[in-house]
């Protein structure tokens, strides 16, 4: 990258991932440096794309910037899309690139190919991981959050590579490939909770399956179906709903297509119809993404997206990320058959709040799912019987 004769400073600052670099001039930052191996190896690489750049102390824009930066990395997520950037020495597409780069937030992620559209390109995935690659910007231009197809972290060019990348994306609450490990969850659990050690050794080893099959709409189609009625009675009415598609497959498009009183003639309540039509809705116009990109985001964005379909509250979320997404650390505080199963479990006279459910969870991290698992089982255990449902 040449700036020719853009007048340039530059300084070394402490973030919470390492020594990291900055260069700005009139118009803004000019470069960022993410950490290498050490100080002089950050402030090589940094001058390497600026040889004439002289070290300053940061104020103005520059300042707060670094102070943006140095938040995010510490956990106070920021957008960081108002810090100004100076990009005039970069292709005009890679800034196209850039620009639409930063309005992927904080535990979101991207494709090559998606933010090739997005760009007004499609068909240019590889020109845009060039244009990732070359990115001057990391941190404010977050091409941490671009990821390579089936959601994998591809690659990364700064020190470190994919372990960087990984690093940076966990502090955003994304941690690729995260699934529930069975045999880390009970040594963890047995070893921090008495009580709940004792529980693993009466149950066994804990068994929860996953319907890899259906997409997020017949996922979340079936839990609205499910909602407040007896298991027998919902099996019913969703196997009436899913007999009006071909092959039985709940499809957004043909939902939207049926009438109201097919809907209706199928069992399905007026306030049930008129959430599954609107998670049609959503599912059409992106608010509700499909599974391969649920993959790429973090709990809390999928629980904030989700939500937002009538009809779907926190803890139907939840049971997405458990059952369908095999997230490893959920704990679905207001739901009642884990707080019977503490009570139970723990001797308790009466069930437990949920916030106070939570800060006793906060001991079961990072694998609280597994442990829901076993309040469960624990209300199994009482009555004496099989499990009815969740396993």
């Amino acid at each position: 990258m040449v700036h020719g004769a853009i007048q340039a400073s530059y300084c070394l600052f402490p973030t919470a991932i390492g020594t990291c670099g900055v260069a700005w001039g009139e118009r803004g930052l000019l470069s960022v440096q993410l950490p290498e191996a050490d100080d002089d190896a950050t402030r090589a690489k940094l001058l390497a794309r600026l040889p004439g750049a002289r070290q300053a102390r940061a104020t103005g824009v520059a300042k707060r910037a670094i102070e943006s930066m140095r938040a995010h990395l510490a956990g106070d997520l920021q957008m960081l899309e108002e810090v100004p950037i100076d990009d005039r020495a970069c292709p005009e597409f890679h800034r196209r690139v850039y620009r639409e780069l930063r309005r992927v937030g904080p535990g979101e992620t991207i494709g090559y190919g998606e933010l090739a559209t997005r760009v007004g390109s499609p068909g240019a995935a590889r020109a845009v991981g060039q244009a990732v690659g070359k990115n001057p910007f990391p941190i404010v231009v977050p091409c941490q959050r671009v990821l390579a197809s089936g959601a994998k972290a591809g690659g990364f060019s700064a020190h470190g590579g994919v372990h960087t990348k990984r690093k940076m994306l966990a502090i955003e609450g994304v941690t690729l490939g995260a699934r529930i490990d069975p045999a880390a969850a009970v040594a963890h659990l047995s070893s921090s909770d008495e009580r709940l050690a004792r529980l693993v050794a009466q149950v066994g080893p804990p068994r929860i399956r996953q319907d890899r099959t259906k997409s997020t709409f017949e996922t979340l189609a079936e839990s609205i179906v499910y909602q407040q009625l007896a298991g027998t009675a919902a099996a019913t009415i969703h196997g009436r709903l899913c007999a009006l598609f071909p092959r039985g497959r709940l499809d957004a498009e043909r939902l939207l297509a049926l009438k109201d009183t097919a809907l209706r003639g199928a069992g399905i309540s007026r306030p049930k119809m008129l959430a599954l039509q609107d998670l049609a809705r959503k599912t059409l116009d992106g608010t509700v993404p499909a599974i391969e990109k649920l993959h790429g985001l973090s709990d809390d964005v999928i629980v904030e997206r989700l939500s937002q379909v009538r009809g779907i509250g926190r803890w139907t979320v939840e049971m997405l990320l458990i059952f369908r997404l095999g997230r490893p650390d959920v704990l679905p505080v207001a739901d009642f058959g884990v707080r019977h199963g503490f009570k139970l479990a723990y001797d308790r006279r009466s069930m437990p709040a949920p916030k106070d459910l939570a800060r006793w969870g906060e001991r079961w991290r990072p694998h609280r799912t597994v442990a829901s698992w076993y309040m469960w089982r624990a209300v199994d255990l009482a009555r004496d019987r099989p499990s009815a449902g969740r396993a």
